[in-house]
């Protein structure tokens, strides 16, 4: 399925709970600009959040030169020319959250949800000047189809069968020794993700079930009801959730990417579609700030974030000073 930009952070509660330890706040809210969640905030410094961009920056491309050099010994080892791939380009995003304002009437009117069109959508076209070229293309444009596949096996691990997927629901576990020379390389760097150790397991087990309660939980559903009757009053039925509203439109984003022709989806429904949106999300808009939806959803999930950190918090240091070390 193919999602919109952006929208996969919003899409629900429980597809942020791997992410969050990332620095992610819950999508069950927005909160106000400097507020971070509690579990948000517990995890960030462990991630780098107290470093400046600047400095973040030159963590990641020290963390990004020290991989790609491992990533070319390999390569090398596997009979392939291969040069470290290091971007030239500064990672930062390339929308700011100036720039990204879904609760503003002004945006809404011209983006919607932001996913057929958003801010900088235009910016980034192909053969623009981005600062990145790959340093391989050229070489594996050289090799022949069988080469190309085998080079591809060796940098990223052989793909997998239809048969040795997870099933629905379940998460794709990695696993370093199957990852080629990328997974290789992140061995040798000692960056194996503390969360996905036996010993944290039942901590993850337990912020994972906790999302999904969350997701779930009463107050949250008292919150949607009351934004559901106000959508349903406003002439827009049918959405349980405000997720669905967003849901509805990427769904129907999807259907008109799969039947594509070779010069991308049918324009005119595209241009419709992005018409639609825009009258859904401004319903959508209204009936948030007539509920006060933002507001509410947030308090829920801090408090209740807030309880979960109080009742795991030894599990919760050790984690935090095991990615730490590792960081």
């Amino acid at each position: 399925m193919r999602l919109s930009p952006r929208v996969i952070t919003t899409l629900t509660i429980t597809m942020c709970a791997s992410a969050l330890l990332a620095g992610c706040a819950s999508p069950a809210s927005t909160p106000a600009a400097g507020e971070e969640s509690p579990l948000s905030e517990f995890f960030s410094s462990a991630y780098g959040g107290n470093l400046s961009p600047e400095e973040q920056e030159r963590k990641f491309a020290e963390d990004e030169r020290q991989r790609e050099e491992l990533v070319a010994q390999c390569m090398a080892e596997e009979g392939f020319e291969y040069a470290p791939n290091l971007p030239s380009a500064s990672m930062s995003m390339p929308v700011g959250g100036d720039e990204w304002n879904p609760d503003s009437r002004e945006w809404v009117s011209q983006y919607g949800y932001g996913m057929i069109n958003f801010p900088g959508r235009d910016d980034s076209a192909p053969g623009d000047e981005t600062g990145y070229e790959d340093p391989n293309a050229d070489y594996v444009t050289s090799l022949s189809t069988s080469e190309q596949q085998a080079f591809n096996e060796a940098l990223n691990g052989p793909i997998l069968d239809e048969e040795d997927m997870p099933g629905d629901g379940e998460p794709m576990e990695w696993d370093w020794t199957t990852a080629g020379c990328y997974g290789w390389a992140e061995h040798e760097r000692g960056a194996i993700d503390p969360t996905t150790s036996d010993e944290h397991k039942p901590l993850m087990d337990a912020v994972n079930a906790f999302y999904e309660n969350t997701a779930n939980s009463a107050e949250l559903s008292e919150i949607d009801a009351a934004w559901s009757s106000c959508m349903a009053d406003a002439g827009q039925p049918g959405f349980s959730t405000q997720v669905d509203a967003q849901v509805s439109i990427n769904e129907e984003m999807n259907a008109l990417h799969e039947n594509a022709d070779e010069t991308g989806p049918d324009e005119a429904g595209m241009d419709a579609l992005a018409e639609k949106e825009i009258e859904l999300a401004l319903v959508d808009l209204d009936c948030r700030k007539k509920t006060d939806y933002r507001q509410k959803q947030q308090d829920v999930q801090f408090e209740q974030e807030q309880q979960f950190v109080d009742d795991h918090k030894t599990e919760l240091e050790a984690l935090r000073a095991d990615l730490e070390q590792g960081s």
